[in-house]
Order: C-alpha cells, then structure tokens, then sequence
C-alpha cells in the first residue's frame, strides 16, 4: 500500500518456518506464503470484511526490509488494514450510493480491503491497482473470502484515466514527493467529474486545502506500526 512505513518498523524476528524454508518468493507462488504468515481476521473498525492479516503471532512485521528482501518480498503493506484504509471502507459501506453501480478504482490498494468494500456496497465494477506486485495474489484471496470479484492490476496508473466514475485511496498522503504526484492527478479527475475519495488518519503531506471532509472516525490501530493506539481518521473528498 505504502512505499515505506509511516512510523518506523519493528525490531527484527523470525518468519513462519514455512516461509524461510521456501525459495525465493514471487507472486505465483505467494498465496502458501500468505496463508502461512497471516490469520483471517475483521479488521475492527469493518467486521463485515475479513482479511489475511498479520498479526503479534506472525513474525511477518518483525523482519527488516533487507530481511525481508532476502526472499523476494517487497515491505507487506497488504498484511496490514491501515487507519485510513479501515475509514475509507467504512464510509463506502455505511454509504454505499457512492459506489452503487458505477465504475471504481481503489488506488494503492493493498489488502483490498477498500475495493472488497465498494464490490460489496454495489460498484458495477471495481479495480484494484497497486505497483506491489505481490498486492494481486492478497487482493485475490481476500476477494474471494469475502464473496466478490475484483480487478486487479500492478500498473502505475499515476497520472492516467481510465474513465472510473469514483476513485477511493485508503492512507497515501505520508511521503512527500508520492503526495506531488497524487495532488494534482486525484485534482484533474475530480475537475472531469469522478468521485475521488480520500481515507487519511493525519500523514503530513495530505493537502488539506484542495479537500471537503466527509466524515472522521476513531480506529484502532497496533503500535508495532503507528505511533498511536487509535488514530483519528477523515474520509476526505477532493473539491
């Protein structure tokens, strides 16, 4: 979901032994790897939804990134549901008019978990897109425990438009030179007259003056990850 983690990560452990007996890792033959590394579980604030995620039983957050690229495996931001991700697909399911029967797009998309939310809130088609390409095979089996069919693509769509009618990022406004980019393309297809809507649980970059709140919830995080135990978060809508 994220090109590194907001606040840090935590200190080195040990993977499933599943995992390191394994060869190098590639999307193919990821899903024993995922099943193996992860529980499914509801994230808490959408319990409709269940994920594989990790979790304190899973060693998969306590490996360093060089770690981690020891076996072929980019950081796991789909093993997480993020503060912003978790409001996002709140707001859509507790409003599905927003989706219902249009195109949609759920951008760095991670576990899925947002895009799960607009198939099951009545989208007429729903995409999920990460550059992760590791996202597809998660995305993939979180769809599938949770009765719908999504879309998947590992293009960087950044600066495109494909004609979706609603576009939805859960948590991308924590880097700098990501936000640049984003600001103006979420702008131009909000100007053309897509829906674009932004989860976002206070990350440094988000660029409040182009934005209309829709709705704030109190999430329950880990602190393993974020520097916080609940964080605030807004479902933001670009004007």
């Amino acid at each position: 979901m994220e090109g590194s983690l907001p606040h840090g990560r935590a200190q080195p452990g040990a993977l499933n032994d599943h995992a390191t007996a394994q060869a190098r890792l590639t999307p193919a033959n990821a899903e024993a790897f995922i099943r193996a590394n992860t529980a499914l579980t509801a994230p808490p604030h959408v319990p409709e939804i269940s994920l594989h995620l990790a979790d304190e039983a899973h060693g998969l957050w306590l490996k360093t990134e060089d770690e981690l690229a020891e076996i072929g495996l980019p950081p796991p931001f789909w093993a997480f549901a993020w503060a912003g991700g978790q409001g996002l697909a709140r707001y859509v399911l507790d409003h599905p008019s927003t989706v219902r029967g249009f195109n949609v797009l759920d951008f760095a998309s991670g576990s899925g978990l947002v895009a799960i939310a607009a198939a099951k809130a009545g989208a007429a088609s729903v995409m999920s897109a990460d550059i992760d390409p590791f996202c597809a095979t998660a995305v993939t089996m979180n769809a599938a425990s949770n009765g719908v069919t999504l879309g998947c693509t590992a293009a960087d769509l950044i600066g495109t438009d494909h004609g979706w009618d609603v576009v939805l990022a859960g948590d991308v406004f924590y880097d700098r030179a990501l936000a640049t980019e984003l600001t103006p393309w979420f702008g131009a297809l909000a100007e053309r007259g897509a829906t674009v809507l932004v989860g976002d649980p206070g990350r440094s970059y988000l660029p409040r003056e182009r934005l209309e709140a829709l709705a704030t919830y109190q999430i329950a995080v880990t602190r393993a990850l974020e520097d916080a135990e609940v964080k605030r978060t807004t479902v933001w809508r670009f004007a």
